[in-house]
């Protein structure tokens, strides 16, 4: 039988990313994401539902988003969900999805992110390395021109 495992999120940031390091000295960055989804009921009320997300990031790409990310800032992430399974010292059973980040791109311009990150165990393009983000000039608004059609 044949499986798929894939997410693809784009929110903000709920917390500050937290970077630690395995006793391998593999860095291991932990932040939460929260999407929004916004509809209207029957009666014609716009309604709101907000989804909350753990996500780890390991190696240098952990790095890189911990450098450069914060609580409020946007960023789309790509990876797989991972089911963690543990057992309370009361003896309860716990167990929780989170995303572990394969890739990532920082979403928004200037102050607000810009540029793009790969996650995984190679690191990727960040903004130290070419990729935008603060300190860096973006690319001018298209124009009729450049569309296609």
């Amino acid at each position: 039988m044949a499986s798929y495992n894939r997410i693809v999120l784009m929110g903000n940031l709920t917390r500050d990313p937290q970077l630690s390091y395995t006793p391998a000295n593999t860095a291991v960055c932990k932040f939460g994401i929260a999407t929004n989804r916004k509809w209207n009921d029957r009666e014609g009320n716009t309604r709101e539902d907000v989804c909350f997300v753990d996500c780890t990031l390991f190696g240098r790409g952990g790095e890189v988003f911990n450098q450069y990310m914060s609580k409020g800032r946007s960023v789309l992430i790509e990876g797989r969900l991972s089911l963690n399974q543990w057992t309370t010292p009361e003896g309860d059973k716990r167990s929780k999805h989170e995303v572990v980040v394969e890739n990532f791109t920082f979403v928004g311009s200037g102050g607000q992110g810009g540029g793009a990150g790969g996650g995984g165990q190679g690191g990727g393009r960040g903004p130290s390395d070419g990729g935008g983000g603060p300190g860096y000039d973006e690319p001018p608004p298209p124009t009729d021109d450049d569309i296609p059609f």
